[in-house]
């Protein structure tokens, strides 16, 4: 008998109908099963959870079947409430499905208290964009009689001298103090004039 004859007998065609049935049998088990199991087509609406206490949002999530995880508080934020949610992801609106974790960012309790860099002689375009970039706004820029134009000469805060090193809080207005160029100038004229 050759391959061929054996693939149209009987033996073969049933052993081949039974195979069949039993595969669409087992896909069509899966199928229903992984729907079961995934709850396809069930959506759960995320609810905004801004402002809310990390107790508070947490109730919210356990009501409708969906976990939290808290990744950060790094940064804080006057406009919302101290440990409050500030963001969250997936954010509100959006649908998940039952148990789904949502993780949340808290507010801090207050701002961070930052050292102050050595800019104290330094230029104005140096030491602008270093305090800024740490979180510091400038204030008040003055002019005091030195050689250097826009040198920094001192720092303050609430009219308090501030040395590099010590801590103020993020966000602090910082008042500079800058050379005006023409200090040692006006010194050595002022000097011949006397002598004249």
């Amino acid at each position: 008998m050759t391959f061929i004859k054996f693939l149209f007998t009987k033996v073969f065609l049933k052993q081949l109908s039974i195979a069949i049935i039993a595969l669409l049998g087992l896909a069509f088990v899966i199928l229903f099963w992984l729907k079961f199991t995934t709850n396809h087509d069930q959506k759960i609406e995320v609810p905004s959870l801004a402002k809310m206490s990390l107790d508070t949002a947490e109730n919210k999530l356990n009501e409708i079947d969906l976990r939290f995880e808290v990744i950060d508080s790094s940064n804080y934020n006057p406009n919302f409430p101290k440990y409050s949610v500030i963001e969250q992801i997936p954010k509100a609106g959006e649908f998940v499905k039952e148990n789904r974790k949502i993780y949340l960012t808290l507010n801090r309790s207050g701002y961070v208290y930052l050292k102050i860099p050595e800019v104290v002689g330094k230029t104005r375009r140096q030491a602008e964009p270093t305090l800024i970039s740490m979180g510091f706004e400038i204030g008040r820029i003055t002019y005091k009689s030195y050689i250097a134009l826009d040198e920094v000469l001192e720092l303050s805060y609430k009219g308090k001298k501030l040395k590099s090193g010590e801590k103020i809080q993020k966000t602090s207005v910082i008042d500079l103090v800058l050379g005006d160029g023409e200090g040692g100038l006006k010194t050595q004229l002022e000097n011949s004039e006397k002598e004249i």
